[in-house]
């Protein structure tokens, strides 16, 4: 699997290639490190002084020389300089043209240590996307990026679209060798609806359950959970969640085909989630048996 960081000499920049590293982990992972410049945009109103040019392409090489110095030896590891009129669209040329499989991306600083705050780069990745974007929040580079992933959570449902983050989660699941756990997230919110609307969850879980374990390697160990609570926020904050942990989850219905929209559940998701996110395109294809 090949995993693109999006890479800036910022904290956030640093959040990005440091959960990039611990992706790649998984034998046979390449991962490329993407550095976007300025395409020149404004080069039609005002002249291109060719001694800032330069200086600036020098700094962008020692960033990414940088960033290369922080991923431990062993790693199939390169570097890119992107040129483009807006760090999205250097992130999305550049994905396509490397053929990435997934684009790491770091939330704003100015979110809580260890939560979420999306930044322009990734809101519009999060809505344009063909490929998954993983969100790393601030401080994630304080984590020990020798530590592999140790369980993939993927938050699955019955609308349209969920079979397609159950087909992510197994892939991821079974390329960095971790647990997989099932999650359905239940928001009670009508009175009496309670012990029906577990009920349904927890038989949509074990459906889910018995698929991914036909279709998961052997050795690989699936579990399923209802969590629930008064809101999708308060089902969130009553799981626990391992440090070294991945959350998966789909994008919203209103998404254009094979692209990404983040949808509410997400966007609920990600006010409470302590740990890396995952968030998979409408429609996503891919062939489990791989």
């Amino acid at each position: 699997m090949k995993f693109l960081v999006g890479y800036t000499a910022t904290p956030a920049g640093a959040d990005a290639l440091a959960l990039g590293v611990r992706l790649a982990r998984a034998p046979g992972s390449e991962l490329e490190i993407v550095l976007v410049l300025d395409g020149g945009e404004r080069a039609t109103l005002t002249p291109t002084d060719p001694g800032n040019n330069s200086l600036l392409l020098e700094a962008a090489e020692g960033w990414l020389a940088q960033a290369l110095a922080l991923v431990p030896a062993g790693f199939s590891v390169r570097t890119h300089l992107e040129h483009a009129d807006s760090l999205t669209q250097g992130l999305l040329a550049a994905a396509a043209r490397l053929e990435a499989n997934l684009i790491v991306v770091g939330a704003a600083t100015h979110g809580l240590l260890g939560r979420f705050a999306i930044g322009s780069v990734a809101s519009g990745l999060l809505h344009s996307s063909a490929i998954p974007v993983a969100l790393a929040p601030e401080g994630t580079r304080l984590m020990n990026t020798d530590e592999p992933i140790s369980r993939i959570t993927c938050a699955v449902g019955t609308k349209a679209g969920a079979g397609g983050v159950l087909t992510a989660g197994i892939l991821l699941a079974r390329t960095v060798d971790a647990p997989l756990r099932l999650v359905s997230l239940v928001a009670i919110d009508r009175p009496g609806a309670d012990a029906e609307a577990i009920q349904l969850a927890a038989d949509h879980a074990q459906a889910v359950l018995d698929y991914a374990t036909e279709h998961l390697m052997d050795g690989l160990d699936v579990t399923a959970n209802v969590a629930s609570g008064r809101s999708i926020e308060q089902a969130v904050r009553g799981l626990h969640w391992e440090p070294a942990e991945v959350a998966v989850v789909g994008s919203s219905r209103l998404a254009q085909p094979h692209r990404l929209f983040l949808g509410s559940i997400a966007a609920k998701m990600l006010r409470e989630l302590p740990v890396p996110l995952i968030v998979v395109p409408r429609d996503f294809t891919a062939t489990v048996g791989e």
